[in-house]
């Protein structure tokens, strides 16, 4: 008698040399059961040991694809999303009965033979003849598991699905020398156990303990008889079998589950009638799969996580690599995502914006000094219907976002820092006037100039009349003079200006460069508010910018073991100077105090930050920050069509938006309910003197100090005001000491003033005390 080893059936010896022998027979079966034409026997017959002994010795089971589970900083569960839904389990957490029953059903000797039945091949092959067609199968439980590997391996793509079930004698013959080292390898149980979580039981349930789930809204070790009888028939056709679609042919398979388990002594048939009985008793649960199920409005953050995963190198090489990591599974992500943080962004949206209304909004908040992001939200939430959308409004195109918003005069304290930096002081005044021309040439990178077109030159205009200067850089800030900005970024060049962007993070949310053109100081290039919400944590971390990071650690279960994988970390570097960063912080709190802001102040919380409202108004933003977090809001139309005039947001109509009086609130709300409970912090600020508008006007004056020629000496001090911010008085440099042809000379001025820009030379004054003539 053939010596059985421990767990049932031959040894790999004696399996082989019976392979061998049945070789001929495994081919004319392969014939009968899965190929038409059975006059290739002979054919197949004659390869079938030439095939066999050129197939690779190992076969490595595969990693199985499972849920991965999305969690917040706190462990709480934001998403489960799955390639396909499947928990692996033991086998000590299966149900006796599903192991039963799937072994009666679909391999009633499984205990009996090796990897091949040889007797269930003879029956196969004779039922099969005497129907003339493909009516039974011989595969054991142990020849479906490499199937089902196979199968695994292949994931997603149909052409490698294709590949690993089509009925070919070259895939049997593998099958079955696959068979063989696995049941050497494995052993019976270990087969059962595997077998039980990698087979298909329909309703996109993998595993026995899914489709639990999925039909009865239990544990597989909690499985009655009749349920394990249920699952156990599916398995052969889930389509044919589904118990949700067709309950009646359901149960008539389930029925044949159960006779067939008292046909092989597992059940009575006292017991199996009695279960026969019952009815199928589905509780099912809908299945919840994808960022589309997040909870507290979630779904992009968990998206944005999604695609970290799949463009990150850290999660391997290539982009197959890390799309396999992320299909298989298995993963517990702990994120970033501040559960409070999240919670109040998503309450201050729907207070604020309609997810009907016309337009929408997306905000985010970051952590300054380690990029993590605390939460991001929008008006449209994750879907396929009316005001939906698949569109991450808050971050780059290559992260599931849009081509990005124009950011608006949110760039400009960008300019400001690029400037102070490079040397000017933050007391620098510029003439301001409500409308001019762009100053030509200006300097930008590589040594290239931007010129103005002579015959079509771009001209630009502030908010309001009102606003003319000349004004110092807070000042101008706080009432967001675009004027000012044009002429400061045309001063000290256009390169100092993209290089801090740069150093801050800011990019194009399309992936383009940042334009080399004077106008990018008024916020003209396309960016996310994840961008802006991180570069604004520059300032408020005193200088360090932090690259944004949404994932704290990931473990990955492999088998009944888990594994900490590596995750991307911020990397920060010093884009500005202490001094530099706190000065910034300085002039923005007084915008937030004193400016366009005012209705975005968080009462006795130091804060700071800045508007912006674009051309044509199709956005606004109000991006601003504490020493312990910065966020960003956007309002606007994604498409770029929709005006925000006489528009109604929120249920409150306005006539114009501005980016203090949609975004500010919102901003507002959000950041008070993210910081309940926080430490109050102030910022480290600097003494910047205030504006003195006087003294911007022509310091150099005529009248008594300059004589009747005031109006020419009047012209000199403006310029000297222009390039000294107004604080020495025009003498031989800077206008003259008594205000005559010498005290009206031009100062050398830090930048090449256009034709016609200087206008009103007569018109300073009798005293020179007036603004020299500047238009405005």
């Amino acid at each position: 008698m053939p010596k059985k080893r421990s767990g049932g059936g031959l040894s790999p010896t004696q399996q082989a040399a019976k392979f061998l022998g049945v070789s001929v027979l495994a081919g004319a079966v392969m014939a009968g059961i899965a190929l038409p034409a059975a006059g290739a026997l002979g054919l197949a017959a004659k390869g079938s040991v030439q095939s066999f002994d050129e197939i690779p010795a190992n076969l490595k089971s595969p990693q199985l694809s499972q849920r991965t589970t999305i969690l917040d900083s706190q462990g709480q569960q934001i998403a489960s999303v799955y390639s396909r839904d499947r928990t692996v389990v033991d086998l000590k957490d299966i149900s006796p009965y599903m192991q039963k029953a799937i072994v009666a059903i679909e391999d009633a000797r499984f205990y009996e033979h090796g990897a091949i039945d040889l007797k269930g091949v003879l029956r196969a092959l004779n039922k099969n003849a005497q129907e003339g067609g493909v009516a039974q199968g011989a595969s054991t439980l142990t020849q479906q598991l490499v199937k089902n590997y196979f199968i695994e391996e292949a994931g997603d793509d149909p052409t490698k699905v294709a590949q690993a079930t089509q009925q070919t004698l070259g895939r049997k013959i593998k099958e079955l020398k696959y068979a063989i080292q696995i049941e050497e390898k494995l052993g019976k149980k270990k087969i059962l156990e595997n077998y039980l979580n990698i087979t298909f039981f329909g309703e996109q349930a993998y595993g026995v303990e899914a489709a639990s789930q999925r039909y009865f809204s239990k544990h597989a070790k909690d499985l009655s008889l009749p349920e394990a009888a249920l699952l156990a028939g599916i398995v052969q056709s889930p389509s044919r079998y589904d118990p949700v679609n067709d309950e009646a042919e359901a149960t008539k398979r389930r029925n044949t589950v159960l006779q067939r388990m008292a046909d092989v002594g597992d059940i009575s048939q006292k017991e199996a009638d009695q279960a026969k009985e019952k009815p199928l008793g589905l509780h099912p649960s809908q299945p919840r799969n994808g960022c589309i199920t997040a909870v507290k409005g979630a779904g992009f953050f968990c998206d944005y996580v999604r695609d970290v995963v799949l463009n990150d190198p850290v999660f391997g090489k290539t982009k197959e690599s890390r799309a396999k990591l992320w299909n298989q599974g298995g993963l517990t992500i702990r994120t970033t995502l501040d559960p409070q943080a999240q919670d109040s962004v998503q309450t201050s949206i729907k207070n604020h914006v309609y997810q009907s209304d016309a337009v929408a909004t997306a905000a985010t908040i970051v952590e300054p000094g380690t990029g993590k992001i605390l939460a991001m939200g929008q008006s449209r939430p994750y879907g396929f219907g009316k005001n939906e959308t698949q569109i991450n409004l808050s971050v780059n195109s290559d992260m599931g976002g849009g081509a990005g918003y124009q950011p608006g005069s949110t760039f400009k304290p960008i300019v400001a820092a690029a400037a102070i930096e490079g040397g000017k002081s933050p007391t620098q005044h510029y003439s301001s006037p409500y409308e001019m021309t762009y100053p030509s040439p200006v300097q930008a990178c590589d040594g290239k100039v931007w010129r103005n077109d002579p015959n079509d030159p771009a001209k630009l205009t502030n908010e309001n009349e009102s606003e003319h200067g000349p004004y110092g850089m807070k000042e101008a800030t706080a009432k967001s003079v675009n004027t000012y900005y044009v002429q400061l970024i045309s001063d000290i060049g256009i390169c100092p200006v993209t290089e801090m962007a740069k150093k801050m993070g800011v990019q194009r949310a399309d992936g383009r460069a940042i334009d080399q053109a004077p106008s990018i100081a008024l916020g003209t290039q396309e960016m996310s508010p994840l961008t802006m919400a991180n570069a604004y944590a520059t300032f408020a971390s005193r200088g360090m910018y932090c690259t944004p990071v949404a994932i704290e650690s990931i473990t990955r279960k492999i088998g009944s073991q888990e594994k900490s994988l590596q995750v991307p970390k911020s990397t920060c570097s010093r884009a500005m100077s202490e001094k530099t960063a706190d000065t910034i912080s300085t002039i923005l709190k007084g915008v937030v105090e004193d400016g366009t802001g005012q209705k975005a102040g968080l009462g006795d919380r130091p804060s700071a930050g800045k508007t912006g409202t674009t051309d044509e108004r199709y956005a606004a933003w109000f991006v601003g920050y504490t020493p312990n977090m910065a966020g960003a809001v956007w309002v606007g139309d994604p498409a770029h069509k929709r005006k925000m005039k006489n528009i109604t947001i929120g249920g409150v109509y306005n006539d114009k938006v501005y980016g203090g009086q949609v975004p500010g609130p919102i901003w507002r709300d959000m950041m008070t309910g993210a910081l309940s409970g926080k430490p109050v912090e102030d910022f480290n600020l600097i003494d910047i003197p205030d504006d003195k508008k006087g003294d911007g006007q022509g310091k150099g004056r005529g009248g008594t100090d300059g004589g009747t020629n005031g109006d020419t000496g009047g012209i000199g001090g403006l310029i000297g005001g222009l390039t000294d911010g107004g604080t020495v008085d025009g003498g031989t440099v800077n206008g003259g000491t008594t205000g005559d042809a010498t005290g009206g000379a031009f100062p050398t001025p830090s930048f090449s003033l256009p034709g016609n820009f200087v206008q009103g030379q007569t018109s300073g004054g009798s005293n020179g005390n007036g603004n020299g003539g500047w238009r405005g």
